[in-house]
């Protein structure tokens, strides 16, 4: 049998939940990211920001590295940093299996996303809130994964933005067979929508990490909340 083209969703492929690290327990990372993996996390997602790009300082490669030594599932690396370009050999060898980047970082991003590749990981593009579909056009041929970002990057725990599932509904329209992923404020409340508007992908922090009922059951809770 062929292999799925690159970026192309099947019709029957399920809502994939992926836990940003962003809202874990740094002293407790190993145990928490078993604990997301075996509650059936489908990869766990490193935010990198550099404290220009976004007004925050996160995690480096070697962060990366210490996800990878404790599971074999994907790991997506979201790249919230100025000229991504530097950084995609250091994210790859570290263990990243999709890289993404923000469109607005960088000023050659069909290179960057070659890079990517060249690297040996699936590239995705990110875009902020106020950033319009159109300037995904071009580039979608060559991506594996759009990141909708439903809240401005930088924290986490932010409240999803309420007009988000009309983009994701139009970019849906525009680029019918891609993975869409959101990312910002998504909670039992907010996935039903997105994934209504055409999201294939979930992207949840504080909803899981910080679920007073424990990992698992933040998990749980978006799966049972999309069905």
């Amino acid at each position: 049998m062929a292999d799925r083209p690159r970026g192309r969703r099947d019709p029957v492929r399920k809502i994939e939940v992926v836990p940003s690290i962003l809202s874990a327990d740094i002293a407790r990372l190993g145990d928490q990211v078993r604990e997301a993996v075996a509650a059936g996390a489908d990869r766990i997602q490193v935010d990198v920001m550099d404290g220009h790009f976004v007004p925050n300082l996160t995690f480096g490669p070697l962060v990366v590295e210490a996800v990878r030594r404790v599971t074999d599932i994907p790991i997506e690396a979201h790249l919230m940093v100025e000229r991504p370009e530097l950084f995609i050999e250091a994210f790859a060898k570290a263990g990243a299996t999709l890289i993404e980047v923000q469109v607005e970082a960088t000023t050659s991003l069909f290179r960057t996303v070659e890079s990517i590749k060249e690297h040996g990981a699936d590239a995705g593009v990110a875009i902020n809130p106020a950033t319009s579909i159109e300037a995904l056009r071009e580039i979608l041929p060559y991506i594996t994964l759009i990141n909708v970002m439903t809240v401005e990057p930088g924290f986490g725990g932010q409240k999803f933005i309420a007009h988000s599932p009309d983009k994701i509904r139009r970019l849906r329209a525009m680029a019918p067979g891609i993975e869409i992923e959101v990312d910002g404020g998504i909670d039992a409340e907010s996935a039903p929508l997105a994934v209504k508007a055409g999201a294939t992908v979930l992207v949840a922090g504080s909803s899981v990490f910080g679920h007073k009922q424990g990992i698992e059951a933040g998990i749980t809770a978006l799966r049972s909340a999309i069905g």
